[in-house]
């Protein structure tokens, strides 16, 4: 897992007033706590967040938190967004042990194309973009990569179906559905176009009392 150092400043000021000069200032208000400690308010420079979650881990990035002149282990374990620019607006930060479990989501990743699907005109569908799962800061994974190649038309791909990292367990039903591959309109009725205009037209006879005698 990748580790970067991000230094943050302490002694903001509460409120959303505060919390908007920030936020024009370039910074983002946020919260580190955990393993005990008290709440510590504090901003982040947003271009200095940015870098940090730079790599693959994105959001699930381990950061080193520099503190006041002390360095915490630390992940991002939630934020809030603006509802029109859609931009971080608010952060908090979770310290962690290096040895100790936490619970985390790691998106999932659809890898290759399910072309006996596609050849139905049907369609892959992500029941779930992410999936939470246990395990310690240092074996965080990226992300979970599904390869979905071999997929027929009516498959399901189950959380049991799924093979994770070593040191990494789901949090969810192994039932639950990640992944199915929905049938095209033809591959559903099991019939041509013909087949299934013939049959309409066979039921309105029906309906009208017309049925051609056999």
């Amino acid at each position: 897992m990748p580790e970067n150092t991000l230094t943050v400043t302490t002694g903001r000021l509460s409120g959303s007033a505060a919390s908007r000069r920030l936020r024009a200032e370039g910074h983002i208000p946020g919260v580190l706590y955990g393993h005990g400690m008290t709440p510590v308010p504090l901003s982040v420079e947003r271009r200095e967040l940015r870098l940090a979650l730079a790599g693959p881990a994105g959001f699930n990035t381990l950061l080193n938190l520099a503190v006041d002149g002390k360095t915490f282990p630390a992940i991002i374990k939630d934020f809030q967004r603006h509802p029109i620019r859609r931009n971080v607006a608010h952060i908090d930060f979770q310290q962690v042990s290096l040895t100790e479990s936490i619970t985390i989501s790691v998106p999932v990743r659809l890898e290759g194309e399910a072309k006996a699907v596609l050849a139905v005109d049907g369609l892959v569908d992500a029941a779930m973009d992410s999936i939470e799962v246990v395990t310690t800061p240092n074996n965080m994974p990226n992300e979970i990569v599904i390869d979905i190649s071999d997929l027929q038309p009516g498959d399901v791909i189950r959380l049991s179906d799924i093979t994770l990292p070593a040191g990494v367990t789901a949090v969810a039903d192994p039932d639950t559905t990640i992944v199915s591959a929905i049938h095209g309109s033809t591959e559903a009725d099991g019939q041509t176009e013909a087949e299934a205009e013939a049959a309409d037209a066979a039921e309105a006879a029906d309906a009208a009392g017309d049925t051609p005698a056999e």
